[in-house]
């Protein structure tokens, strides 16, 4: 079953259970995926690939928590609390992420292999994060490779 194949079938799933939050949420994914097949000058009865799926749910995911951290650095729990929700509706669609433990070793070797040149770090972060093929979280990578050039 395809990523959106699935979405559409909790879709159903919310409806029936009359869960208004999680209904909205997935909702706005599938608005997102036909947003971004127009983008790719298709038309909206096309389907995305699973990875042009993956790209948008992660897209979907970076939006929920950069409004999280501004609602809270803003002082509106109330906003922040419902964003967090989407964000775990969101979530579940990801693949699990790599562990800080599973991206030291990667960011070692590309460390090792730009010779751990600090100007060079943006390309460091670039390659680590090719390497982990998506699975490892911008943020995540951009600290270990920081405090690893220290």
């Amino acid at each position: 079953m395809s990523i959106i194949e699935q979405i559409k079938s909790d879709m159903k799933d919310a409806m029936r259970a009359k869960d208004s939050e999680r209904l909205t949420t997935i909702r706005g994914l599938l608005s997102a995926f036909t947003n971004e097949l127009v983008t790719l000058g298709r038309t909206p009865q096309d389907t995305l690939s699973d990875d042009e799926t993956l790209v948008v749910i992660k897209r979907a995911s970076k939006q929920r928590k950069d409004a999280i951290e501004q609602f809270e650095k803003g002082g509106r729990d109330d906003l922040a609390q419902n964003e967090k929700v989407e964000l775990a509706v969101i979530e579940k669609y990801l693949p699990a992420m790599m562990s800080d433990e599973q991206i030291k070793p990667i960011a070692e070797a590309k460390i090792a292999q730009f010779e751990g040149d600090k100007s060079k770090m943006g390309q460091i972060i670039g390659a680590v994060l090719k390497e982990t093929g998506g699975q490892a979280d911008g943020a995540d990578v951009k600290r270990i490779v920081g405090e690893l050039l220290q």
